[in-house]
């Protein structure tokens, strides 16, 4: 989604709507966790000044992310609301770049592909769990899965267990004085 300034001379006094589907395959390399991107669906509108152009949309994809417990895949669908700004005014008059929600523009091309990948990276959750994994992982060779239950549960049938370190300690003041 790229538009030359002077293009956009034509929408001065309408706006400019969007509606698109954007492939931002680039994502994957900047996230390794996304496995897939759907194409992401842009809808909004933008407007004009003298020297900026106002873009407000909402974007719709859907990633597919690994499930922190089977590793299998899950599709997480985002939604995200924004309001970006695009300036091509003199670099003289410029403010502050990091005070500022303003994405200046060096050139006669607005670029909105980099800006909706810095969107969609945002929404990336920490973690993504698969529906009904709960208990499903068993464990592997030298690791246990054990819920919060399953630890309580544990610890109430087990009698304490001796570090077997300091079993001789334990049998040091089992002796009575002679």
């Amino acid at each position: 989604m790229k538009w030359s300034i002077h293009q956009l001379s034509k929408y001065r006094q309408n706006g400019m709507p969007i509606d698109a589907e954007v492939q931002l395959d680039d994502v994957k390399k900047r996230n390794k966790d996304i496995r897939h991107i759907s194409p992401v669906h842009v809808k909004g509108h933008c407007t004009f000044g003298a020297s900026q152009m106002t873009c407000q949309f909402t974007l719709t994809a859907t990633l597919t992310l690994p499930c922190a417990r089977t590793w299998e895949d899950v599709e997480y669908p985002i939604k995200v609301d924004a309001v970006e700004i695009f300036s091509w005014i003199d670099p003289e008059l410029r403010g502050n770049d990091d005070e500022e929600d303003i994405h200046y523009i060096d050139g006669e091309v607005i670029d909105l592909k980099p800006v909706l990948e810095e969107l969609v990276l945002l929404e990336i959750p920490m973690q993504v769990f698969k529906e009904n994994t709960e208990g499903q992982v068993q464990g592997g060779k030298g690791w246990s899965y054990s819920t919060e239950e399953d630890v309580a549960r544990q610890n109430e049938n087990d009698e304490p267990k001796v570090d077997p370190r300091l079993a001789a300690l334990a049998k040091y003041f089992d002796q009575t004085d002679e």
